[in-house]
């Protein structure tokens, strides 16, 4: 067990960003609001009790999904990461936080994954590890995975200028949710900009041209909010 006795299970940095996953990012700043020291340690789906990352080892309980360690931490250690919040914004809260996981999430990981400049840039490289003779074959069954789970979803039913289009009325819905606050709640960060702050990276990171990050990018409430919450809980990583 790690000195801190809490650890979180995560992907790596890479595409720009502190992690490759907006999830991982997520729960680590949820971690960093709620004061909590932990360990971090690179791990990869199959590992996670789920099949997907992230989760933590909180002194021997083990928990998965974002939503559920959030939950956890809150409960365990007593911290309520919507404090001040009354029972319409926490509603917007988990409203929000639907859009972003349920809905721009998706059209983010389309243009990630399926979109063949971006796959060689990116997710290829996730199989770089393997032998030379498999990494061919292991990027074709990533993808295709990854296909099978947007097809499934239904985002991934659409034309590439369809899934822009539905990324960009989250994107602009999110820029009018934002406003001029520092914050999507007022004034202090709370649990829902740990999930803003994590997918909004993701978007707009250079290291990938798409159109949801020029949609982004003509929003400057919302670049300049995910460089707020980058120097605030990342301020090592270059931005």
């Amino acid at each position: 067990m790690s000195s801190s006795s809490l650890t979180l299970y995560a992907t790596r940095a890479g595409f720009g960003l502190p992690d490759t996953s907006p999830f991982v990012i997520k729960t680590e700043v949820q971690l960093k609001m709620a004061g909590l020291a932990y360990d971090r340690t690179s791990a990869i789906p199959p590992q996670a009790p789920n099949g997907k990352l992230p989760f933590i080892n909180d002194h021997d309980e083990v928990m998965s999904d974002s939503t559920f360690i959030r939950a956890h931490i809150e409960r365990k250690y007593g911290v309520d990461l919507d404090e001040g919040l009354d029972a319409r914004q926490r509603a917007e809260s988990w409203a929000i936080e639907r859009l972003l996981e349920d809905h721009l999430y998706f059209a983010m990981v389309w243009f990630r994954w399926i979109d063949p400049e971006n796959f060689a840039k990116g997710p290829a490289h996730f199989a770089d590890s393997a032998p030379e003779a498999d990494r061919a074959q292991l990027r074709h069954d990533m993808q295709a995975r990854k296909a099978v789970e947007l097809h499934a979803q239904g985002l991934g039913r659409h034309s590439p200028a369809r899934i822009a289009e539905l990324g960009k009325h989250s994107i602009d819905a999110l820029s009018q949710l934002l406003g001029d606050k520092p914050y999507l709640m007022g004034g202090s960060s709370g649990g829902v900009d740990a999930t803003a702050f994590g997918v909004l990276a993701c978007v707009i990171t250079p290291f990938f041209d798409t159109p949801l990050r020029r949609a982004a990018e003509a929003h400057p409430n919302l670049v300049d909010y995910v460089a707020r919450m980058m120097q605030r809980y990342y301020p090592e990583h270059v931005w």
